[in-house]
């Protein structure tokens, strides 16, 4: 379109008002390029894409008594001939991988066989040898995962998805009692908060990690060819987790609870996990670390409670002689994915030859074990030790008489005390 400026439209273009306003926006546009390239740097040039290849997928699991392979694909062709060498982490896992020859001006896709030598667990990855800037490998990287046989594999999957089930729905047997009841005497106020609080954290952790891309980013910067240790099943499980804390922390306002309230003692506890999380913080914010370890102090402070949480518990039913109000399908329902966590342990350690993962990480064993074993603690004082006296409570609250082992009226006035 031809456009012919008028006489007027000629003189405006010559005033000086104009040339100071092109003056400003030429101004201005000069400095926005300026900051554009102190942000961005030499990404503003034009450079020509830098080769590179990369593998057509990052796991795979490699039964012991067959080979299998991965292939190198590349991403433009190579501007000359480029030989890959094969790095294993684990050098008794895979036999020695040969170099690959990637021979220029080329596309094509190569294979690279895998022939296990024992079971366990190894990541290969490469080097090429071009420099960087005219060839990367960094894309060229697998983790390899040899077994024993697929079968362990798919008992281990439905071991763990039994746990999981058997964790998740261990918190309505107390809420069911809650409700039957009418009352949370024999729900130590203790054990609930630190339950409360642990959650939480762990729902932090599992949510930061799972869902923010930043924090993701600082896990693969120190875990290059490692994989991310939060599932879509672990933040379903702690958010679940932390839903039903807070119906029965609702239920202890609504419910008779008696004298009961959280202690001194919990309460310092609490106090203090709160100063750690505050100061680490604040040293977070400055810039001293960064928010993937702020993160991983939750999930510190969410094993130490669960060491400490069920002392209270135990306690209250000693001093009580009575596990009444405390409800003995939570502990079966727990006892029952521990023991199932435990053992898919000890079928992974055998299928992978990784007893590393059980006694060289003594922290997440130890855990599980002892949950187990204050889950055993229960269902002796709620089955051996304190039955006869859950039975006279029974008995008594059925027939209204209350002479027999205390009564209701020793019920009400034991609740009333503890």
């Amino acid at each position: 379109m031809n456009w012919k400026a008028s006489r007027c439209e000629k003189k405006y273009l010559q005033s000086t008002p104009f040339k100071l306003a092109m003056d400003v926006k030429l101004k201005k546009a000069f400095c926005v390029t300026l900051c554009m390239a102190a942000l961005f740097g030499p990404g503003l040039a034009a450079s020509p894409h830098t080769p590179g290849a990369y593998t057509n997928g990052h796991d795979i699991l490699l039964q012991i008594s067959h080979n299998d392979s991965f292939k190198v694909l590349l991403s433009a062709p190579v501007p000359g001939n480029v030989t890959l060498t094969f790095q294993r982490s684990d050098t008794s896992v895979l036999e020695p991988i040969p170099p690959l020859l990637l021979p220029g001006n080329s596309a094509d896709t190569a294979t690279v066989p895998l022939v296990p030598k024992s079971r366990g667990h190894c990541t290969v990855t490469a080097n090429a040898s071009l420099p960087d800037d005219q060839f990367s490998a960094s894309g060229v990287f697998v983790r390899v995962n040899v077994l024993e046989t697929f079968g362990l594999d798919t008992f281990s999957s439905v071991v763990g998805w039994c746990y999981f089930v058997a964790w998740t729905i261990s918190f309505y047997p107390q809420m069911y009692i809650n409700w039957k009841r009418k009352s949370v005497v024999g729900l130590n106020f203790d054990f609930l908060a630190l339950n409360l609080v642990g959650f939480t954290f762990y729902s932090v952790f599992n949510c930061g990690l799972y869902f923010s891309s930043g924090i993701q980013d600082m896990y693969y910067k120190d875990h290059p060819y490692g994989l991310v240790p939060v599932a879509v099943n672990d933040v379903v499980f702690a958010l679940h987790a932390l839903c039903a804390c807070i119906i029965t922390v609702l239920q202890c306002l609504i419910y008779e609870r008696g004298d009961q309230r959280v202690s001194t003692a919990a309460r310092g506890l609490l106090v203090i996990f709160a100063v750690v999380i505050i100061i680490t913080a604040i040293i977070t914010g400055c810039g001293v670390v960064n928010w993937l370890w702020f993160l991983y102090v939750f999930s510190y402070v969410k094993l130490a409670i669960t060491i400490v949480k069920y002392v209270p518990q135990a306690y209250l039913n000693y001093r009580r002689r009575s596990t009444e109000g405390w409800a003995i399908g939570n502990v079966l329902l727990d006892f029952t994915g521990g023991s199932l966590s435990i053992l898919q342990m000890f079928v992974d350690a055998y299928n992978y030859d990784d007893w590393t993962s059980i006694f060289g990480n003594p922290t997440k064993f130890g855990l599980g074990l002892f949950s187990v074993l204050f889950d055993v603690l229960f269902m002796c004082q709620h089955y051996c030790l304190y039955s006869s006296r859950r039975s006279e409570l029974l008995d008594s609250e059925r027939t209204g008489d209350s002479s027999a082992g205390g009564g209701t009226d020793f019920k009400l006035e034991s609740d009333r005390r503890f």
